[in-house]
């Protein structure tokens, strides 16, 4: 039942469609621009720089609210455990953000609640990791796609990795529900992108490019 509570806690958190309610407020509808999706790069496309900013940072940081919640209520009850929760409402803030059931279930990527998740969850160095690892790939490539792509490979690693070391402090088979949560997050990173990762193959797609400011 807490594995469930959390998750929706997550789901509820990753409802808060920031590029779409940003987009709102300018009047434009940003599944309606650009490829359709709700997410940063979308909103960095079509509405510029400061719309991609505050897309990202509220995209991300509300998984971090939805693990500090989740903290609050089960923190100190379930201190042995709690990485695991904090994973499960982070799992839920991607869902969220992904199929939110008010804009028929039409939202984002989810790498940016997933960044928020590994923000919150795991330590510095994993955390640089990702951060170069994508902001390299996107200055080399200019393919915003491949970067997330390989960071949510590159956390799952991480999260194997440093679980398999004890840096999480949780025992089987908890740890192992753990190294389930980060594969189901990349697979499903991957399923999202489906489409660019077909014209990554081409060779036909787009490359990061930055809208008119709205």
């Amino acid at each position: 039942m807490e594995r469930f509570i959390c998750l929706l806690i997550g789901y509820a958190f990753g409802l808060i469609q920031t590029g779409y309610i940003y987009g709102k407020m300018k009047g434009v509808d940003i599944r309606k621009e650009g490829s359709g999706n709700a997410g940063s790069t979308n909103a960095l496309r079509t509405m510029g720089i400061k719309a991609g900013l505050v897309t990202l940072l509220g995209d991300c940081f509300k998984c971090v609210f939805a693990v500090v919640t989740v903290y609050l209520i089960y923190g100190k009850t379930y201190a042995d455990i709690f990485p695991l929760f904090a994973m499960y409402a982070g799992m839920g803030a991607v869902l969220g953000h992904n199929y939110p059931f008010y804009l028929n279930f039409k939202g984002g990527k989810g790498i940016a609640a997933t960044a928020g998740l590994i923000l919150s969850t795991t330590n510095v160095w994993m955390v640089l990791i990702c951060l170069f690892a994508f902001l390299g790939i996107v200055a080399v490539t200019r393919y915003v796609s491949l970067g997330s792509l390989a960071v949510v490979i590159i956390y799952l690693i991480e999260v194997v990795v440093y679980g398999q070391m004890g840096g999480f402090g949780v025992k089987p088979p908890y740890l192992y529900e753990m190294y389930g949560i980060a594969a189901f997050l990349m697979l499903s990173a991957f399923y999202k992108h489906k489409a660019n990762i077909v014209r990554l193959m081409n060779g036909t797609e787009n490359k990061i490019s930055i809208g008119k400011k709205k």
